[in-house]
């Protein structure tokens, strides 16, 4: 060994570590802190890249990671280099750790959630990326089970499966944590799991017949604006210039019969959540339009 290489004691390495006496012994009797070597007197000794050894095993500890674990962990490193570059992986997926936990904790005073709630955002924060998208998976097994994939239902479940995005962002903000938490509820709720059921069974069984083209609804997404009622003359006639206005008063119903069918606040909140979760720009919501025109359509008889 050179003799320039500085070897440090136990209780100075307890020194520099903050760790005590009784803990780096422990660790090096039970083989993950070996000594480097020993003094004349038989006192264990450690050289630099024990000390850089034992800054990771305290991470790996602090992290809950077992000693079994720890000690396969150790047993592939060599030298400083490879040590500090695992001491960094860990270091980064505590810090990781630390945002989301920060992340929760202000979404919690934000929202002045109660205590369970605090333990389901919490929960539901730390799910792995693959724990969070079988969430998803589940609830677009049951909702789709038995459509054709290649259809066009199927196609919108295949949407849904693979809009959630594979991970939590590293440092998520608050609005993020919300949104999954949010969403995570939403698709567990059964009432909105027999809903999106329904508008896929119905969307499958139109299969065969073409798409209805999508009449121009800006007339009424601007009488909703203007606060014109739906039962009133006025929307009589914006409805009779987005539909043909030889329409029956039970054609129109009908018509509002399909539209009410694909039309649900909670199916639009979904993909709402999911802009949030990829950082887009929110879209104006179309629901209440559609909801206007169903009503009006309703009214016009």
């Amino acid at each position: 060994m050179d003799d320039r290489t500085e070897l440090f004691a136990i209780g100075q390495l307890a020194d520099r570590t903050g760790l005590t006496v009784r803990t780096i012994r422990f660790w090096s009797d039970q083989g993950l802190l070996p000594p480097t070597t020993r003094s004349g007197g038989g006192y264990r000794l450690y050289d630099a890249v024990a000390v850089a050894r034992l800054e990771l095993l305290r991470t790996l500890r602090d992290l809950g990671v077992g000693l079994d674990d720890v000690r396969r962990i150790l047993d592939r490193q060599a030298g400083v280099t490879d040590v500090a570059r695992a001491h960094v992986r860990a270091l980064d997926a505590e810090i990781r750790t630390l945002r989301l936990r920060r992340a929760v904790l202000r979404s919690v005073v934000r929202r002045g959630s109660t205590t369970e709630e605090l333990r389901l955002m919490h929960d539901l924060a730390r799910l792995s990326a693959r724990e969070r998208q079988q969430i998803i998976d589940d609830f677009v097994t049951e909702v789709f089970a038995g459509i054709d994939p290649d259809s066009r239902s199927g196609g919108i479940g295949a949407a849904m499966r693979g809009a959630i995005p594979a991970d939590l962002p590293d440092d998520p903000t608050d609005e993020e944590v919300d949104a999954w938490v949010e969403l995570a509820e939403l698709v567990g709720d059964p009432a909105f799991r027999r809903r999106a059921r329904e508008m896929a069974v119905v969307g499958a069984a139109g299969e065969d017949s073409p798409p209805e083209p999508m009449p121009d609804v800006s007339p009424a997404r601007d009488a909703l604006a203007a606060g014109i009622a739906p039962d009133s003359p006025a929307a009589r006639e914006i409805v009779d210039r987005i539909v043909d206005p030889a329409l029956s008063a039970g054609e129109r119903v009908a018509l509002a019969d399909r539209m009410s069918t694909f039309t649900d606040r909670r199916v639009e909140r979904y993909w709402e959540l999911v802009g949030v979760l990829h950082r887009r720009p929110p879209f104006p919501p179309m629901v209440p339009t559609f909801e206007w025109l169903i009503e009006a359509l309703r009214a016009a008889r």
